[in-house]
Formats: structure tokens, C-alpha cells, sequence
């Protein structure tokens, strides 16, 4: 079987093109540590906001974070700000930035500013019915984010991070463009084909599906398709998105492919957490990208 390539997940996707990665900032200001600015993306003025030093230079390290799902769609990218249940306090992406990275977050479909779009539902169907995908919309939103990051703060490197959802998103953009140097990602890594024997995959909301993936491919194939670059995986053993039966397949797959570069592969297995970030998550987020780029762990 012929391996997963890039080209053949834009087109499992529908990935379009961007047509205008242009951005503007709408508003900055600065609180305590950092400087936070808004931002509007593309023809579709989609909501964005970024949390630097309030001392950030251009031409420093970035991180495209991505957003988490939750069942809580008036989150959306205030996670860098306000957190969420998941994560630990202070929330993860002001922790980075005050180590000396600017983060950089959009609003995805049906969450944050863009719950007037319509429910997760509503969009999902409504892509398939024009022969698109809810989540390669959001991976098109995820890429313009990119663009515009790197056209405004001119970034030497760029990370993904995320988790849960945002943690699906960071992989994928990280699978899809060359030029992620890192990428981490949190409480979600699973195979779908074990997840679905169990039924478990129905614990996941409608926007991870990607028609015609399965069966030749799996989601460890997508993350396969990061290496040899630097990947962090962390999940917990309690949690039922990734149990042993889905998790151990699709870490089987990805150690496979970082057959020759092992070191550049971490790999977090909290045994006794379940669907959340724990210290010793945070511990080893905060420490792979130090070892990456010029910030302090």
C-alpha cells in the first residue's frame, strides 16, 4: 500500500486554495506581560487575536495555536486568554507567550464570533452537501491564520499546538505544510477504525470526518506525514478519546515512521489523567518548544 501524501489529504479534505491571506488588526492593548492584539482575517473578516511579549521583535519564534472543542462553542479563541476546563491555569497559550513566543489564534466555524454561522451540525452537513468538509474548513481557515501570522510578525520558526480538536487541527496543518518546524499536541492522538469497532468515535462532534480516510489510512497516517520533523504527542490513559485500543495502534504507526529520527519524537503518556492537560503535559510542552526556539521552559 502506497503511503498517505500530502496532496491526497487535500483532496480527501477539499482543500481550496487561499484567495486573500491578507489581515488587519483591529485593536491592541497591553496586559500585564503581554501585548494582545485583534485581528480580522481574509474577505470573510474572520475573528483572530494574537498574546505576545509586550518586548516581541519580528523575526522570532510563533505558534499557530488552535483552538479546542469542548461542547463549549462560545470559547473559541478567548482559550488563549480566559483558558478553558481542560486546561491548567495560567491558560497554556499565555504561559508561551510570557516565555517568549508570540501565539496566534482564529475563531473556527461555529465557535467563538462565528456562532451566527450556524451549529457544528448544521455546518458539517451543509459542507458534505456541497462536496466539501466541515474539517477542511477549518483547516483552510487554519492556513490562512498561518499566512497572516507570518506576513505580520515575520516568525524565524512556526509551531502548531493545540488540544483536543485544536490538537486534530495542529497535526493536520503541520502534515500539510513543510515549513512547521514543531508540533504538539494534546489529548487526542487515535486511530478512527478502533475508535468506531467501539463506538467510541460518536464521542467526537461531527467535524472529524474525513470521507474516504479509512480504510487504506488512519489519522497516525496524517501525523506520519509530519516527520522528520519535531512532534510532541501527549494524551492520558484515562481518556476515552484515546484508550489503548485506539492509541497504541496509531503510536505503533507514527514510531514507525520516525524510524530514523527518534529522538525527534515525545511522546507523553499520562496514565491516570483523562481528557485534560496535566502538569506533567504542560512540563513537556513548554520544554519542547524551549529546545526548539529561543524561549524560556
Amino acid at each position: 500500500m502506497q503511503s498517505l501524501t500530502r496532496a491526497g489529504l487535500r483532496r480527501l479534505l477539499c482543500l481550496k486554495d487561499i484567495v486573500s491571506p491578507n489581515g488587519s488588526v483591529v485593536g491592541e492593548y497591553i496586559e500585564g506581560k503581554v501585548r494582545i492584539r485583534h485581528y480580522q482575517l481574509g474577505p470573510g473578516r474572520i475573528p483572530a487575536l494574537s498574546i505576545a511579549p509586550v518586548r516581541h521583535e519580528p523575526g522570532s519564534c510563533a505558534v499557530l495555536y488552535c483552538h479546542a472543542h469542548g461542547g463549549a462553542y462560545g470559547i473559541g479563541k478567548s482559550e488563549l486568554l480566559e483558558g478553558r476546563p481542560a486546561l491548567l491555569n495560567p491558560p497554556l497559550a499565555r504561559a508561551i507567550a510570557e516565555a517568549g513566543a508570540v501565539v496566534f489564534c482564529a475563531d473556527m466555524p461555529g465557535f467563538g464570533e462565528r456562532q451566527p454561522e450556524g451549529s457544528e451540525s448544521a455546518l458539517a452537513k451543509s459542507a458534505l452537501w456541497t462536496g466539501q468538509t466541515l474539517l477542511g474548513q477549518m483547516v483552510s481557515d487554519q492556513l490562512l491564520a498561518l499566512a497572516v501570522l507570518i506576513e505580520h510578525e515575520k516568525p524565524s520558526r512556526v509551531a502548531t499546538l493545540g488540544i483536543s480538536m485544536g490538537g486534530t487541527l495542529a497535526y493536520l496543518v503541520a502534515a500539510l505544510r513543510e515549513d512547521i518546524a514543531a508540533v504538539a499536541h494534546l489529548c487526542v492522538f487515535a486511530d478512527i477504525a478502533p475508535l468506531i469497532e467501539t463506538g467510541d468515535h460518536d464521542l467526537h462532534g461531527p467535524y472529524l470526518t474525513i470521507p474516504g480516510l479509512l480504510p487504506a489510512y488512519d489519522m497516525s497516517d496524517i501525523a506520519a506525514l509530519v516527520t522528520p520533523r519535531y512532534q510532541l504527542v501527549a494524551t492520558g490513559g484515562g481518556d476515552p478519546l484515546t484508550p489503548d485500543s485506539a492509541y497504541e495502534c496509531a503510536m505503533a504507526r507514527l514510531t514507525e515512521a520516525y524510524g530514523d529520527h527518534p529522538e525527534r519524537l515525545t511522546i507523553i503518556r499520562d496514565k491516570n489523567s483523562g481528557h485534560c492537560e496535566t502538569e506533567l503535559m504542560r512540563e513537556a510542552v513548554l520544554a519542547f518548544l524551549a529546545a526548539r526556539f529561543e524561549m524560556t521552559p
